[in-house]
């Protein structure tokens, strides 16, 4: 492994069946005033909210609810948040949700005492946090985004057309029922599955050193591939999502891009095209994938070495009779037919896209520079047209 790193993450994980009884020992930690974030209702209807409240008048806590954060959540609801934060003086803020909800948490939390706007001040210009921060839990709904144990929020604005993220500080502490991720929707269980296959790739897909990071890379994607198959066919395979959500987790919180450089050129793609359409997230990045990765194995002799060895150790190409690019192009072609088999958006018109919005998702991509290859603009439409 090259270069110096130290690696840290401060949340407290609690995982499984009996996690949800955690709650109310941990909210004794913090004061008994707490902010209750959620989004659209789905809490209500699959009982999940009831149990939280039990926990938290368990605790003895006062709540103060900040319903409707929505997919994507916008930098209006930010402020909402931040108001109502401020003004209530609360201790805790909690998410219960998935990667929205816990995102938005992490930025309401961070600009509830900062007395300027937080959309100019973290999320375009990467200004320090230096106001008070409100501590954080969650309660997570939906596996995907590893937000439970990292300090990342994406937040879009649509007056601007952008979705950009910023890192705050992670949640303080997380719960992780498997359970309670049964009733989510396919469409978003399979988003939700390739965003985590994408946190991967992002990290996996630069460097040419020997890394312990992408031993443990391809063993996180092998695992979910197989998980991920059996919950498409019975999505309350306890066991299947269980691995699902574990994956998650650690996909992101920073253990496996230790050492490296990494790429997130498929993420700024992503982004560009969900800030024009508001699609979601996990079906953006599946949708600009096949082209971006392509357009890597036609430019860097590094990237069609690192996709060969991808295409042997994670989907089981056989080398026999094949040259390096061939053996990568198959390997690119299985994962297409996995994603496929989930049912993921392969084009970014199934997104909601249209032609004439290319040029301004290129203005809206910014350019990431620890891949393989540097895309320039024109690139970046070509990447954006091609995925059409």
């Amino acid at each position: 492994m090259l270069g110096n790193f130290t690696f840290h993450n401060p949340t407290k994980l609690h995982f499984g069946e009996d996690s949800l009884s955690k709650l109310s020992e941990e909210l004794k930690n913090y004061g008994k005033k707490v902010m209750l974030c959620y989004g659209g209702g789905s809490i209500k209807r699959n009982g999940i909210y009831d149990q939280v409240m039990a926990e938290l008048k368990k605790a003895g806590c006062e709540v103060v609810e900040i319903a409707g954060v929505m997919p994507n959540p916008t930098i209006e609801k930010v402020l909402e948040g931040a108001h109502t934060a401020r003004q209530e003086n609360v201790d805790l803020i909690l998410g219960v949700g998935g990667g929205s909800t816990i995102d938005y948490c992490k930025a309401v939390a961070g600009s509830a005492w900062y007395d300027s706007d937080p959309w100019e001040y973290y999320f375009k210009n990467w200004q320090p946090m230096t106001c008070r921060w409100i501590p954080v839990g969650c309660v997570l709904t939906m596996a995907g985004t590893g937000s439970e144990m990292d300090s990342c929020s994406v937040i879009s604005s649509h007056s601007e057309n952008r979705k950009l993220f910023y890192n705050f500080r992670n949640p303080d502490f997380s719960i992780l029922n498997p359970r309670f991720t049964f009733t989510v929707p396919k469409y978003q269980m399979v988003a939700g599955i390739y965003d985590i296959m994408s946190h991967i790739l992002e990290q996996y897909l630069s460097g040419t050193d020997d890394n312990t990071s992408d031993y443990i890379a391809e063993g996180l994607m092998r695992s979910l591939i197989v998980s991920s198959s059996k919950a498409i066919v019975n999505p309350e395979d306890y066991e299947a999502r269980s691995n699902i959500m574990w994956t998650a987790t650690w996909a992101l919180n920073t253990l496996i891009d230790r050492g490296k450089a990494t790429d997130w050129m498929v993420h700024m793609l992503g982004q560009a095209v969900a800030a024009f359409t508001d699609a979601t997230h996990g079906h953006t990045l599946a949708a600009v994938s096949g082209a971006y990765y392509r357009l890597l194995i036609s430019k860097s002799t590094n990237a069609v070495q690192k996709f060969k060895r991808l295409a042997m150790n994670v989907w089981g190409v056989s080398a026999e009779g094949q040259t390096d690019e061939q053996i990568a192009m198959e390997g690119l072609e299985t994962m297409e037919q996995w994603m496929r088999e989930l049912g993921l958006a392969m084009n970014i018109t199934d997104c909601g896209a249209k032609p004439e919005q290319i040029e301004g998702m290129a203005d809206a991509c910014p350019i990431c520079q620890g891949g393989y290859y540097i895309l320039n603009r024109d690139e970046v439409v070509q990447v954006l047209k091609e995925s059409l």
